[in-house]
């Protein structure tokens, strides 16, 4: 006896929307059966919307933010405190640090953290270019605003041994971000408290 099932077009669907972070098999069903029940312009317009964002943003030159080409506005604003330098893993930690107002410095993105596990390796992340910027900034201050987990410990470690030998000081977020967290999850008071309370790293 046959089964009823979604269409071979809508599993394709259901199975390509699982693949993004945050969505299991139950919200992709939603999604797809929200896409199929509205007017065909709203599919149309997210293709479109994702297409072009994929096209037209590529990362900065010089921090690795968002970017839709050569520099983002953050190292395109000569006006900023060049004096701090504020490391964090992804791109999207920049955000809710711009959004708290009390960061004036600029940034620079890991992309990632420190992983045996997941075999991410020093190789893996931007800590080459984060030397560079260092070595041509002499006395910079190094915030390193990495999570508070595990890896993001490891990662901080590894990093204030690497610029240990540079002309720079290294400190650390400290109070309001909660153990295990990062900083996607912090609101903006636990940002700016984290932010004036951090601590540089002895040796």
């Amino acid at each position: 006896m046959a089964r009823a099932d979604y269409p071979e077009p809508v599993i394709e669907l259901i199975t390509e929307l699982k693949r993004l972070p945050g969505i299991g098999p139950r919200s992709a069903e939603r999604i797809a059966v929200w896409l199929l029940q509205h007017p065909k312009s709203n599919a149309a317009e997210l293709a479109e919307a994702t297409l072009k964002a994929k096209h037209e943003v590529d990362s900065c030159d010089v921090c690795g933010f968002f970017s839709s080409g050569g520099l983002c506005p953050v190292c395109s604003d000569d006006q900023r405190d060049a004096s701090e330098l504020c490391v964090v893993e992804q791109a999207t930690d920049v955000l809710p640090l711009e959004r708290s107002g009390v960061f004036k410095g600029y940034y620079h993105c890991m992309g990632g953290k420190l992983s045996p596990l997941d075999n991410v390796t020093p190789e893996d992340l931007r800590i080459t270019p984060l030397i560079k910027r260092v070595e041509a900034n002499p006395g910079v201050e190094v915030i390193l605003a990495l999570g508070a987990d595990v890896e993001g410990e490891a990662t901080a470690n590894y990093l204030a041994e690497v610029l240990s030998t540079r002309e720079c000081r290294v400190t650390r977020i400290a109070q309001g971000l909660p153990a295990g967290g990062g900083l996607d999850h912090a609101d903006e008071l636990t940002l700016m408290r984290a932010i004036q309370g951090r601590r540089q790293i002895e040796h």
